[in-house]
């Protein structure tokens, strides 16, 4: 199967702080000329420059949906713009077989004086389809964008809003072998974003090529095969977008670290025995990590000493926000099935977090140590850590963060009206 973009070796630089030419009258040249050689210069010559893409290759196959990450600046932008034809690259080529559809930004080729309908068959036309084609496709794109009452209106009066779903129904339904959207699923209210996600899979899965550039992760997770992530006009890595955007996300994460000493912790409880010595953290994949996906396990493990005699260790950790309000607790005091029997000294007792089910964050951890009957040591935010948002639930959406800091995998049932209640407990399928 043949690639349908092929990018080798592209590179994109621009000049920064160099003049536009102007058209000065006479005198301004003059006085420009006298003034020249008592001026500080401010730039080299041919002013500085930066490159905004450096050496980019990849490929993408038909039906490719591929997740473009990275900082802002990057160079994200200017890939799709090169790829779009909007600019020329400095070095080396991009080779796009098939008509190109893109929405770079709002209203991304519509003509203000134009009409809705007459900005529709414009773009129609520069995909370089027939207008038959362009009229079959016209009342669905109408209806998505929900601007029926004000197609024939110049589009220069249109909302931000109206502007928006009417440059996205046109690149998306028109018949382009390649879709490049930049950051569209990023505006717009919930309802709106909602139909976007719908018809983007709908769009992936007519095997139409698709790059999406986005800082939302849980859309390019619920949405791509591939992922790319750009740091610097570099391409960094390339894969599965959950490894990516992980990869990511932990770069770009406060750096906590995820082990802490805790003999000399600040956050001790006065009184407390120095018994807890050490905190790390390990993630799901069993490596120390101060950053976990939602979902994910989370295991915090306590070294500590005693330094009298042995006891059946218990440790409690409490989960507060960024606020110091505390989340959730847990305890082997009070779970049954964890008490210890083996009596010890020194030695490290793991909390086995699975499942976390917090949203995306920063967390602290207070911790307890101490015997079956009370709390020998206690640290306070001993230690943070982050949660990184994924795609709990595969609907490309995030649980909202009004309803709080915990989210949860409810299930629904539904009872026909009129008919006999399903007893509780019981599964009902419709």
């Amino acid at each position: 199967m043949k690639a349908v973009i092929e990018v080798e070796g592209l590179s994109k630089q621009y000049q920064i702080g160099s003049r536009e030419a102007s058209y000065d009258t006479l005198r301004e040249a003059l006085m420009r000329a006298i003034r020249a050689p008592f001026q500080r210069k401010k730039y080299k010559s041919g002013g500085d420059t930066i490159w905004a893409l450096y050496d980019l290759s990849f490929q993408a196959m038909p039906g490719d949906v591929i997740g473009i990450i990275g900082r802002n600046g990057a160079g994200k932008s200017t890939l799709l713009k090169i790829l779009s034809r909007i600019t020329e690259p400095t070095t080396g080529r991009a080779d796009l077989y098939g008509r190109v559809g893109s929405l770079l930004e709002v209203g991304t080729g519509f003509h203000p004086e134009l009409t809705g309908r007459e900005n529709i068959y414009l773009n129609g036309g520069i995909l370089g389809m027939k207008r038959t084609e362009i009229a079959r496709k016209f009342n669905e794109i109408v209806s998505f964008a929900e601007v029926e009452r004000f197609i024939d209106i110049a589009v220069k009066r249109y909302s931000s809003g109206m502007y928006l779903r009417l440059g996205f129904a046109v690149a998306a339904f028109l018949q382009s072998e390649i879709l490049l959207v930049d950051e569209v699923l990023a505006v717009g209210d919930a309802s709106f974003q909602k139909k976007c996600l719908g018809k983007m899979r709908d769009v992936s899965a007519s095997g139409r090529t698709v790059l999406i550039v986005s800082h939302n992760m849980t859309v390019i997770e619920a949405l791509c095969n591939r992922c790319l992530l750009i740091s610097q006009g570099r391409l960094e890595a390339e894969g599965k977008p959950t490894a990516i955007t992980s990869r990511y996300l932990e770069a770009e994460a406060a750096p906590h670290s995820a082990s802490r000493p805790l003999s000399l912790h600040s956050g001790r409880r006065t009184g407390s025995a120095v018994m807890m010595t050490q905190v790390t953290l390990f993630s799901n994949g069993g490596l120390p990590s101060s950053c976990v996906r939602m979902g994910e396990h989370l295991f915090v493990q306590v070294e500590f000493r005693t330094g009298f005699k042995p006891f059946s260790p218990v440790l409690g950790v409490v989960v507060k926000n960024h606020y110091g309000l505390p989340i959730f607790g847990v305890n082997n005091r009070f779970i049954p099935g964890y008490g210890f029997s083996r009596s010890v000294d020194r030695g490290a007792i793991t909390c086995h977090l699975e499942r976390l089910p917090l949203m995306p964050g920063t967390y602290f951890l207070d911790l307890y140590l101490g015997d079956r009957q009370q709390d020998l040591d206690v640290v306070y935010e001993a230690i943070s850590f982050d949660v990184l948002p994924t795609d709990v639930f595969g609907t490309g959406q995030l649980p909202p963060l009004s309803a709080g800091p915990i989210y949860w995998p409810a299930r629904w049932t539904l009872a026909a009206d009129g008919s006999a209640m399903q007893r509780v407990g019981t599964r009902c399928n419709e």
